[in-house]
């Protein structure tokens, strides 16, 4: 399958060039009446840049990893033998139901490699849309779980798939679909950074913003995605269940000190002194 994720530098020039045309339009809103219009475009191109911004430091971030093939197999042996301790079942249980069901197998792939931030930047544009004024919190939010994540991928895991003896295959290169490279030693840094899963922690804020954002009964239907994101990431031979606790733990801290940072610094309202009746002001005056 051929990759169509942005590199880090051309995600970084698409960023510079929607922050540009976004702070171009929002002048031109308010110097020209005929271009009001670009009152409304200008901060989605604003923020798009944000996004992509974001988006591209990840890329760096995982072009950077480092620590070496073998320091990164030897992480991934010990969250295996601890999975096992603690009777985890095995991420090869899991692949097992997919295996013999090549159309569900190459359906598990396709959704590794594009729902994941299909679905973030869906849900980006309909909360910028329809909610304006929870989308900062939520932006937020993501920016901050991807930045630990990546702290923490600096640290080289390399995925179940890659870890001899445990007799996880990798799936999507059985049916062309890898996004990756060559497996081995020179397998590239982003290969090597599978804990924590930025997968499951992008389907866990998408299903967060969704559930506090929307109004209608349907919506949490979105929990599917990250029940699905999880069985998926796992299935397919690219994390371990160890990577989507980690990820699913640093959601849960960030949305959590978010929530305390809101109440904390909310502005405190005054109380409306309700007015007095007819009678007792006469009185009092």
């Amino acid at each position: 399958m051929t990759n169509l994720m942005l590199s880090w530098q051309q995600a970084a020039l698409l960023a510079l060039g929607c922050g540009a045309a976004g702070g171009l339009l929002l002048y031109a809103g308010h110097a020209a009446p005929g271009w009001r219009w670009a009152l409304r475009v200008g901060p989605f191109l604003r923020e798009a840049g944000v996004v992509v911004g974001l988006f591209a430091l990840w890329q760096l971030a995982g072009n950077l990893a480092s620590g070496g093939y073998h320091a990164a197999i030897a992480h991934a042996q010990w969250i295996w033998d601890t999975e096992r301790t603690l009777r985890l079942p095995s991420e090869g249980d899991v692949q097992g139901l997919l295996l013999p069901h090549p159309l569900l197998s190459e359906i598990a792939n396709l959704y590794y490699a594009t729902m994941h931030f299909g679905m973030l930047i869906a849900m980006l544009i309909w909360l910028f849309a329809r909610h304006r004024d929870g989308y900062p919190g939520v932006r937020n939010a993501m920016a901050a779980s991807t930045a630990i994540c990546l702290l923490i991928s600096f640290i080289p895991v390399a995925p179940p798939r890659f870890l001899p003896g445990a007799g996880i295959v990798d799936l999507a290169a059985r049916y062309g679909e890898s996004v990756y490279g060559v497996v081995g030693s020179n397998a590239g840094a982003d290969q090597l950074s599978a804990m924590p899963s930025v997968h499951v922690a992008w389907s866990i804020l998408v299903a967060w913003a969704v559930i506090t954002r929307a109004r209608s009964r349907w919506r949490w239907l979105i929990v599917l995605h990250p029940a699905i994101t999880v069985l998926v990431v796992v299935g397919t031979g690219n994390h371990f269940w160890a990577d989507a606790i980690i990820a699913a733990s640093i959601d849960a801290l960030v949305i959590s000190a978010q929530s305390l940072l809101v109440r904390r610094f909310r502005p405190a309202t005054v109380p409306v002194q309700a007015a007095e009746p007819a009678s007792t002001a006469a009185v009092n005056r």
